[in-house]
């Protein structure tokens, strides 16, 4: 994200606008930089990664419909449902 947002960088982020934003369903997401992912439906995680320290208490997890995580996610795959991944824009992977 923009260290500091003149350019409406953070806000074409959230919109999904440009090349950061993946939907995926059952597929595994590997090698990714998540900051944020989004559930429209109910969902369940099988596995994630990322550099949350706790981040597998969440592997087997039940997303209830329009929830969202905001958290540093690697690698994800899901049971079932469908998952939208929000990258940086702005190649800043440090904020």
């Amino acid at each position: 994200m923009s260290t500091f947002d003149t350019d409406n960088t953070l806000l074409f982020e959230m919109l999904g606008k440009g090349n950061g934003t993946e939907v995926f369903a059952t597929s595994a997401q590997t090698g990714k930089d998540f900051y944020c992912i989004h559930f429209p439906v109910a969902s369940v995680i099988a596995t994630i990664a990322g550099d949350a320290s706790n981040i597998t208490l969440l592997n087997g997890a039940s997303m209830p419909a329009g929830s969202s995580l905001f958290l540093r996610t690697t690698s994800i795959q899901l049971t079932s449902g469908i998952g939208i991944g929000y990258r940086e824009h702005d190649g800043n992977a440090s904020a």
